[in-house]
């Protein structure tokens, strides 16, 4: 069984606690409008790396001392185009007293998926909008999926951080905020929610691909903004960083 592996980021601080080896799996069913990675779409592309578990482990654990506080987060693209590997990948891990978490868009939903949430100490499920209509208009998918990760996250307890990027025009919307919030707050799973701020650094990568950025008018999340969403998010009892 081989991995296909986008990158590797061998000192993550951003995704999940501590200090993180992050893999980025290549392969997403999803056309978010404000996606800085592009090039992890296409699933039929190899990668930069074809790893099997084992191999993937091993880059891993020259970086042990490192991540002893911290872990291994695998992100994408969304890795759960790739199922058995996690499951095989995070099962090494496991046995090698590795912290590991899942980052997803909840794309995914099927029986091997569910195993794999089993399996992962930490879920960051990313949610792109709790606006069934704007979430496919933003995302070029349905949120159905999505939210039944969530209630699968709920009945097993499994500890999950929410991930909601602010987009202005689009989920920079005090009403949908405050929807957004009431919608996650009863969730005991929900150890936190993380509000990233838009940014249009990707804008660049499209360029480079020959694609269209088609959100090239928007402009960056102001820290007022990023504020009052915190604001909102707290308002509800929600634990927010």
């Amino acid at each position: 069984m081989l991995g296909r592996i986008h990158s590797l980021e061998s000192f993550g601080t951003v995704d999940g606690p501590g200090i993180r080896f992050v893999v980025f799996l290549q392969g997403c069913p999803l056309r978010c409008l404000y996606c800085h990675n592009p090039d992890t779409w296409d699933p039929k592309q190899s990668g930069k790396y074809l790893l099997s578990p084992e191999e993937l482990l091993a880059e891993v654990l020259r970086y042990k001392s490192f991540i002893a506080k911290g872990g291994v987060t695998v992100s994408g693209g969304e890795p759960l185009l790739q199922p058995e590997f996690l499951l095989e990948f995070f099962s090494l891990c496991k046995e090698s007293g590795i912290h590991t978490a899942l980052d997803t868009s909840g794309a995914i939903a099927s029986q091997v998926v569910r195993k794999v949430f089993d399996s992962v100490d930490l879920v960051l499920l990313d949610v792109k909008s709790i606006d069934a209509r704007q979430h496919e208009k933003l995302t070029g998918a349905r949120i159905d999926n999505t939210l039944q990760c969530l209630h699968y996250l709920e009945e097993k307890n499994r500890p999950t951080w929410i991930r909601h990027v602010i987009v202005p025009g689009w989920t920079d919307d005090d009403q949908l905020l405050k929807r957004t919030a009431d919608y996650l707050a009863p969730y005991r799973c929900v150890e936190k929610v993380e509000l990233l701020p838009y940014h249009d650094m990707g804008a660049r990568k499209y360029e480079q691909l020959g694609m269209e950025y088609r959100l090239g008018n928007t402009p960056p999340l102001s820290r007022e903004r990023l504020e009052n969403a915190r604001n909102i998010f707290k308002n509800a009892g929600l634990l927010v960083s």
